[in-house]
């Protein structure tokens, strides 16, 4: 068995497409609802927990801009999906008796609370997952680098990634069964063979604040908490080993 993994605090990065279930688009309640029993099972765990959620199952910013929308206004549609999603969240954790709040980055005191570093650590400290929504605020930025700008900002002590396969591969396995896995890359390796799992900015700003990046298949049951534990099949993004 593996060492688990001594970490305080987290941050959970999901897509929008992890969402779906076997929807075309929109939300699957009842996946929404098994991701947040498995944040559940972390934060009895004892382990501080915030997430950031992309939008890609409601509305994707780029596809927005390539049908003809300025990529500007198609990105804050982008952010508002985020928002929808980290609502949903909110809902099915609070359902799994975890206390959370959502807190967006485009202020919307109406539903949620405005984007407040100290709040949100001092949310985390009392034990309450934080969902960060609309990304950083701003277009052209992705919620990967919103994730990693929320990690360094949270002082968390790594940023997991819950994808779609266990891990890291040189290509998509689900299209090239030959794709080689991988258990442990830095971040040079990452950028330098442009392997598909977070976009640049987001893996240069993990770089710059030593964070790192854990890559797991969200969709196995349990596997947050395994991840926690230092078990199941994962890739571990680092800096350079001497």
């Amino acid at each position: 068995m593996s060492k688990p993994l001594s970490y305080r605090r987290v941050l959970l990065k999901l897509s929008g497409e992890a969402l779906l279930g076997q929807r075309e688009y929109g939300l699957d309640t009842a996946m929404v609802g098994r991701i947040a029993e498995d944040i559940a099972a972390v934060v009895q765990m004892g382990v501080q927990v915030c997430v950031v959620i992309g939008g890609g199952n409601i509305f994707r910013g780029v596809s927005g801009a390539a049908a003809g929308m300025e990529r500007a206004q198609a990105d804050y549609i982008g952010m508002l999906a985020t928002v929808m999603n980290a609502l949903a969240m909110q809902s099915a954790l609070e359902k799994a008796k975890v206390a959370t709040r959502v807190q967006s980055a485009i202020p919307m005191d109406s539903v949620c609370e405005p984007y407040i570093r100290r709040r949100a650590e001092r949310h985390m400290e009392k034990g309450r997952v934080v969902v960060f929504a609309a990304g950083t605020g701003n277009p052209f930025f992705t919620t990967d680098t919103a994730a990693a700008l929320r990690a360094a900002e949270m002082s968390c002590d790594a940023l997991l990634k819950g994808t779609q396969v266990d891990g890291v591969y040189s290509d998509d396995p689900r299209k090239n069964p030959a794709a080689t896995r991988y258990d442990e890359l830095t971040y040079h390796n990452v950028l330098a063979n442009d392997l598909a799992v977070m976009d640049a900015a987001a893996i240069s700003l993990a770089r710059e604040n030593h964070l790192p990046i854990l890559v797991f298949n969200i969709h196995a049951p349990g596997a947050f908490a395994k991840v926690m534990r230092g078990e199941g099949l994962f890739t571990r993004i680092i800096e350079q080993q001497p």
